[in-house]
């Protein structure tokens, strides 16, 4: 099972907050998965298709329940992808004009292209409505894999009042088109959590939530792994270079020619390859600070610039 169709699972299971969330959820609904079909002067009829046979159990029980309207449902099977769909037809009758005006799918004007204010007037409402428009076109990938949330609707004033109804909530979405629709989509790990919540998803979100803390535990680790990678590679390249410098000075003079300073330095780089200055500093006897450390390897390298620029002055 996907994790979308686990999402649509639980939401198909939460109980109204109060007696209007139904109407806006079946809205919803209606507006996304529905085609309203003219069937005479004033007359029209209706159908709704789902992939989803939960949603065709909602629909079913709200137009008979709230509005005692008959249907009639067949089961039908994509021939490209082998897969069932519900078609759910509501034939002119009375009542039904009714219903689509209560629905906020019709107006004084026509068909209505945003959201009826009335629906969701009310927070519980505007969750349900939300809540509808998911279980009609929503899609979110496996938490596991990238973060993704589409809320995919056919008008972009459709698109526009989602939007502003998720902003209301704190949940920041995008629009963006694809051929004839425009889709909604959402790529925060937290975001798509809030919208769980918000819609009454609680163990989905909560299941977002346990990938999301997974995935930040995990790029934590490999951001500072990969940052010790490479200070011990930054570590690596500055020893060698050091090393170099030392086997350039002492091809030319002994090492007890030299400093004290530099002779105690040269002994701790030979013996500890792979310390950094601060290891160094640690090591010596008395301790030394690194940029006590640093200011003799400055002093030797200085000592080896000056010693290869004249071997290249005498060639």
């Amino acid at each position: 099972m996907s994790f979308t169709t686990e999402v649509k699972e639980e939401l198909s299971r939460v109980e109204p907050t109060c007696s209007h969330c139904n109407s806006a959820t079946l809205a919803a609904l209606i507006r996304i998965e529905g085609t309203l079909l003219v069937s005479g002067p004033g007359k029209y009829r209706l159908e709704v298709v789902t992939d989803a046979p939960v949603v065709a159990r909602f629909v079913i029980k709200s137009l008979h329940e709230m509005y005692a309207l008959k249907t009639d449902l067949t089961m039908r099977r994509s021939v490209l992808h082998k897969t069932p769909n519900w078609l759910i037809e509501v034939p002119a009758q009375p009542g039904l004009n009714g219903a689509l005006r209560d629905l906020g799918i019709l107006n004084d004007e026509g068909l209505e292209r945003g959201i009826d204010p009335r629906l969701v007037k009310k927070s519980c409402c505007a969750a349900a409505y939300l809540r509808g428009v998911f279980l009609g076109s929503g899609f979110i990938s496996n938490p596991r894999g990238d973060f993704h949330f589409e809320l995919i609707v056919e008008t972009q004033r459709l698109a526009d009042d989602i939007v502003e109804l998720m902003a209301k909530r704190g949940i920041n979405a995008k629009i963006m088109t694809r051929r004839n629709s425009f889709i909604i989509y959402l790529k925060s790990g937290s975001a798509i959590s809030s919208f769980l919540a918000l819609v009454g998803a609680h163990q989905s979100a909560l299941k977002m939530e346990n990938e999301r803390v997974i995935k930040s535990v995990r790029n934590d680790v490999n951001r500072r792994v990969n940052a010790e990678i490479a200070n011990q590679a930054k570590t690596a390249e500055a020893s060698i270079d050091q090393i170099q410098a030392i086997k350039t000075v002492l091809d030319h003079q002994d090492i007890s020619t030299l400093p004290r300073a530099l002779q105690e330095y040269i002994r701790l780089r030979v013996r500890y390859p792979d310390a950094t200055l601060r290891e160094l500093g640690e090591y010596a006897d008395p301790p030394l600070t690194k940029s006590a450390i640093n200011h003799r390897v400055r002093r030797l390298e200085k000592m080896a610039a000056d010693i290869d620029q004249a071997n290249q002055e005498e060639n």
